[in-house]
């Protein structure tokens, strides 16, 4: 079963409007929204400054788990996660523990989406170390043993190079049946993708249909080193959305998140699917058919009137 197929994200919590001390209730609107229209999956980004081609570093950044466990208490049905928890900004144990709580909270919802981390901006504002490619991946390694441990042993053990834990315990468990998944973020071909081989249960990919192509082909090369059925392993894709009544309000739309995301055509074109329902319909299914299981998007103009327009559009277009 997959983990996800269709997922909200919503990267930004700066809404025309809607006061500070308003947003949280906003927010869970939106969510509500999601699940009522066809979302299975609901996702936060895990930033503490708004990213570039998002917004302003300046502009609101909510905490992702407190958040998380706020949206768990509105909603029903949807997976929460973070996409994804950056390694660096919290202790492995100490996320497994964050992580089950939010399952317990949402009665076996969560996600652990979790990633290698990249924003250094962040990371020296907070006074986070922020090591290199290599170490932050090689952390992420041994933060993915640890999880899956914590979520499944009762007192596990791990002394790694740069973590460790000694019969920790995480009770109560995750009642998730079958257990958390775990995403991992990423398209790194040499060693995001054998990570993501050997301990994920689902992975997030950027790119068009050329490039998601390419990296599945990669993953499933690493698949095949260790034995393992890259059918196991639920492949999704992040990405831009844009759907509106008629393709001319859609791309006068378009343009528009275009211009506040500061994205070229080029890059619009490759990250956003844009379009009137028909038409966006028709972009997932070439997604799909390049191998991909799920697909998450965030919108240019996140309402609760929006994302009902497009969790019923793409619960059309998954069928």
């Amino acid at each position: 079963m997959a983990v996800t197929r269709i997922g909200l994200q919503v990267p930004s919590f700066t809404f025309a409007g809607v006061a500070d001390g308003d947003l949280f209730e906003y927010l869970a609107a939106i969510a509500v929204a999601a699940e009522e229209s066809g979302f299975d999956s609901l996702w936060v980004m895990d930033h503490y400054y708004q990213i570039p081609g998002v917004g302003p570093r300046t502009n609101a950044m909510l905490e992702s788990y407190t958040t998380l466990g706020g949206l768990a208490a509105r909603t029903h049905k949807v997976s929460l996660g973070a996409l994804v928890t950056g390694v660096t900004y919290r202790n492995p144990a100490l996320l497994a523990k964050i992580v089950t709580t939010l399952d317990v909270i949402s009665g076996g919802r969560a996600i652990l989406g979790i990633g290698a981390a990249w924003n250094d901006d962040e990371h020296a504002g907070y006074g986070f170390p922020f090591p290199p490619t290599a170490e932050r991946l090689a952390r992420l390694g041994e933060a993915l043993e640890i999880c899956r441990a914590m979520l499944t042993e009762p007192a596990p053990s791990f002394a790694g190079r740069y973590y460790t834990i000694d019969h920790a315990l995480n009770y109560p468990r995750p009642v998730r049946p079958g257990g958390i998944p775990i995403l991992v973020g990423g398209g790194g071909e040499r060693r995001t993708l054998a990570l993501v081989a050997r301990y994920a249960d689902a992975c997030n990919l950027f790119g068009d249909t050329a490039t998601i192509r390419h990296k599945l082909a990669v993953l499933a090369g690493h698949c095949e080193k260790i034995g393992r059925d890259p059918a196991e392993i639920t492949k999704t894709r992040l990405g831009g959305l844009v759907v509106a009544e008629t393709v001319a309000e859609a791309e006068r739309q378009g343009r528009a998140m275009a211009a506040a995301r500061q994205m070229d055509e080029e890059h619009f074109r490759s990250y956003v699917v844009c379009g009137d329902p028909d038409a966006v319909c028709e972009q997932v299914a070439t997604y799909l058919d390049a191998g991909l299981d799920g697909m998450i998007f965030n919108l240019g103009d996140a309402s609760p009137d929006t994302v009902r327009l497009a969790g019923a559009t793409l619960a059309r277009a998954f069928g």
